[in-house]
């Protein structure tokens, strides 16, 4: 009988072009399988068959837990203080191992063996299927539609099978069974259950790959797309830049009339692409991206990491797009968050800006509003300019002389130094509780408490713009802090 074994192994290894060892683990889990049938319970079963004669061994086996944890299945259990008392030196989440009759393989029902063996020997052609496709580096998945599940397309590329899930679907595509499809693969999910190579026709990286195959000074180097935003279906935006001199970017991924741009929005159902030339200067890079608007003017916030950008009433419309679509775009392609104005819009933000200054620079200077004026007027905003600017700078000022500059960056400094004691203590005031929630940082506290937001349930009452406002934490960060702190609530 284990010769039989042996060479019903070597059969099935050969037949299914799989490693033996594959094979021995799926005999292996039938014979458990079969074993723990005569037991009954949730026991385990471990069958361990020698490679070279056949012959084989059952073990009955329980996972050490820990002794606080209680026993969740007593028939595949053993709490750790009584598996010490068999072994010394055992520890938690090992096993314990006792070994049992083995059922003679002429008693496995046939049908149910031949099931868990084909089922070892599938599983194993299809990850070998997919290690083999995978290992030829290919971005691109290009097969026909095989069938639908639940709203996905499964697609296959000769043996191998792609999961093209309806979100990562084109809008309003209708893809039937048969039709050929191309699509971007994001990677391989083991938890999915059937075909696990993910793709995607409506990710950025779809169009940049769809751009390298039609474009190939892309693929020599001479061009690169630095970045890409999609509002799939609809309208794109792609960030080019040239490595040679010599090469046009927009216009050598734009093709003889069009030839090349059009091959890529003929793959995505029309959707229209505008090609950006890219920047190192983030303003300039901007005012690309919100073509075919004029842009009149930029302000730069580094701090917040926007720009408010300024257009004329016959180009505001053109800028912020059909419902906001032209101006997120270039926010995603940029990385800036943008703010589209008018001249009469901007005129009356800086000067609701100008007048916070000023009554900044009125109050803890202690000077008139003429000095104020003079030193927004200079490029001023903060008392920390103020106080640690090169003092070479302020001297160039010509209304102010040694003395006067001495002055107010003594006042600054004093001023900050005050304001510095303030919020400490402010900050003293923040219960522990609020101190110890997760994502709270030694910067982000002291906004919080300058905002008067003490305890954790204050926090959990703020709504999330609130919370933006008075953190400048983005919207998703925001909402995710305000469920950490109402995570009490539901507990309780």
């Amino acid at each position: 009988m284990n010769r039989e074994l042996l060479m019903l192994v070597d059969a099935i290894s050969r037949e299914k072009s799989v490693e033996r060892d594959v094979v021995f683990g799926a005999v292996e889990a039938a014979l458990a399988s079969a074993t723990k049938k005569l037991y009954g319970g949730e026991v385990d079963i471990r069958v361990a068959i020698d490679r070279d004669t056949g012959e084989y061994e059952t073990f009955r086996r329980w996972h050490v837990v820990p002794n606080e944890a209680g026993l969740q299945n007593a028939d595949a259990e053993i709490l750790l203080f009584e598996a010490q008392e068999q072994i010394a030196d055992i520890e938690v989440d090992d096993h314990i191992e006792e070994g049992v009759e083995s059922v003679p393989i002429g008693r496995i029902g046939a049908q149910a063996a031949k099931q868990v063996i084909l089922q070892k020997i599938r599983d194993a052609e299809r990850e070998q299927l997919l290690n083999d496709f995978m290992s030829r580096g290919e971005k691109i998945f290009v097969g026909t539609v095989k069938r639908l599940d639940k709203g996905d397309i499964i697609a296959e590329s000769g043996r191998v099978e792609g999961r093209l899930k309806r979100g990562e679907m084109i809008p309003k595509e209708n893809l039937r069974t048969g039709d050929r499809v191309r699509a971007v693969i994001l990677g391989v999910d083991p938890t999915q259950r059937g075909p696990q190579i993910m793709l995607s026709r409506s990710a950025p990286e779809f169009m940049k790959e769809l751009f390298a195959q039609e474009v190939p000074e892309i693929e020599q180097g001479l061009l690169e797309i630095k970045s890409c935003a999609r509002d799939a279906g609809s309208r794109a935006k792609i960030a080019v830049v040239s490595h040679d001199k010599r090469v046009d970017p927009i216009g050598t991924c734009v093709g003889v009339r069009g030839s090349r741009v059009n091959g890529v929005t003929n793959e995505l159902a029309g959707e229209r692409v505008d090609i950006v030339l890219w920047s190192e200067d983030p303003a300039q890079f901007v005012i690309g991206a919100l073509a075919p608007a004029n842009v009149q003017s930029i302000v730069v916030d580094e701090e917040r990491h926007a720009m408010d950008v300024v257009v004329d009433e016959e180009n505001l419309a053109i800028a912020i797009g059909r419902g906001g679509q032209n101006v997120r775009l270039a926010s995603e392609l940029t990385g800036w968050k943008i703010n589209i104005m008018t001249a009469e819009e901007s005129a009356a933000k800086q000067a609701e800006e100008s007048e916070s200054v000023r009554r900044l620079f009125v109050e803890k200077l202690d000077v008139d509003e003429e000095v104020a004026d003079i030193l927004i007027a200079e490029g001023f905003a903060s008392l920390e300019e103020v106080a640690y600017v090169p003092m070479q700078e302020m001297l160039e000022i010509e209304a102010f002389d040694e003395d006067t500059v001495n002055e107010l960056r003594t006042r600054a400094k004093d001023a900050l130094l005050t304001m510095e004691i303030a919020r400490e203590e402010k900050v003293d005031e923040v219960s522990q509780d609020l101190r110890d929630l997760d994502g709270i940082t030694p910067e982000l506290l002291a906004k919080l408490a300058a905002g008067d937001i003490h305890t954790r349930d204050d926090l959990a009452d703020l709504a999330v713009d609130e919370l933006v406002e008075i953190s400048s934490l983005d919207e998703a960060a925001a909402r995710a802090l305000i469920m950490k702190a109402r995570e009490h609530w539901f507990n309780a």
